[in-house]
């Protein structure tokens, strides 16, 4: 029998697709709960809540794809809202410069960490633990523990409904950048290869220390970015902001199949994943169900996720 009539195997396209499969199914059990779920207000609610998220996750993957973890998405989502509110209140920067600025801070804290990780031995638990306790006390400081307000018209542009809600647009084209990144460049390919044997990848010459480093300026960037976007939302800057966002993002990519030892996942999946895990908040909120029992189901759903992971690759091995 030729390749072309072989008949088509639905465990593998099952096993290949579930996280894709999952979040079909979650979006139909929650139009069934719920008559407002599928309204257009809905969707676009959940379009704006995830795009922080949704971000702050593709960043994380791009370190676990390396092998490495970083913790302190959630404390430097705080210092891009502060940073973003103080620059455009306190010193009267254009807001398109105060998030220039603020996105930078991040990017500085990631190369920060990465070079711990990478130069100094030190486990990128430790390094971001470490990073994590700074960024957020420093948005207490720069705060004085206050929320900042920010003036309408400027960073709150970016949920406008008359210009079609920026956010919304910018994360879909960052999602469409990194994935490409990660799938046709040399650079996505070395990240993927660093995570799966970093030796190997050294002794064919590549500088894997820097490559590492870069990942987790990345996730930086993107995380202060997705400050930004919480604190556009809100008109308001405050250090409280991304308090748990770690575990979350976390959750998230390992929701879309990656490996937490490296090596393995798609951006594509990890926005699956991240919007799986905006769904259960989103319909257990229309369901007026309070926020403990989420947690509950989103930890049973990670459990899942990994469960599914460990038959995957069982399946992998056997083929």
């Amino acid at each position: 029998m030729s390749s072309a009539t072989k008949k088509f195997n639905w465990k593998e396209f099952i096993i290949n697709n579930n996280t894709f499969l999952i979040l079909l199914l979650l979006v139909v059990i929650s139009a069934l709960l719920s008559d407002t779920f599928l309204t257009p207000m809905n969707l676009r609610n959940i379009l704006l809540q995830q795009a922080g998220p949704i971000l702050v996750a593709i960043g994380l993957l791009y370190v676990i794809l390396a092998g490495g973890i970083d913790l302190s998405v959630g404390s430097l989502m705080a210092l891009g809202a502060t940073v973003s509110a103080l620059l455009i209140t306190d010193i009267g920067l254009h807001f398109s410069v105060s998030i220039g600025i603020a996105v930078l801070v991040g990017l500085l804290f990631g190369v920060f960490s990465g070079f711990l990780v990478a130069y100094t031995g030190i486990q990128g638990f430790v390094a971001t633990l470490a990073t994590m306790t700074i960024a957020r006390g420093i948005a207490f400081v720069i705060t004085e523990g206050r929320p900042v307000r920010v003036e309408s018209n400027t960073i709150d542009i970016l949920v406008s409904k008359d210009l079609m809600y920026p956010i919304i647009f910018i994360t879909i084209l960052l999602i469409i950048i990194f994935t490409i990144i990660q799938r046709y460049t040399g650079f996505g390919r070395k990240i993927v290869a660093i995570g799966s044997n970093e030796t190997a990848v050294k002794l064919a010459g590549v500088r894997t220390k820097l490559y590492v480093m870069s990942t987790y300026a990345i996730s930086g960037a993107l995380a202060a970015l997705a400050g930004v976007f919480i604190a556009a939302r809100s008109s308001t800057g405050s250090a409280t902001v991304g308090m748990g966002q770690e575990l979350d993002a976390i959750a998230a990519v390992v929701i879309g199949g990656a490996s937490l030892m490296g090596g393995r996942g798609f951006v594509l999946n990890t926005v699956a994943g991240a919007l799986i895990l905006g769904l259960i908040g989103n319909i257990m909120n229309l369901m007026a169900v309070p926020s403990y029992p989420q947690d509950i189901i989103k930890g049973a759903i990670i459990i899942a996720a990994v469960l599914l992971q460990i038959a995957t690759s069982k399946k992998e091995r056997t083929v």
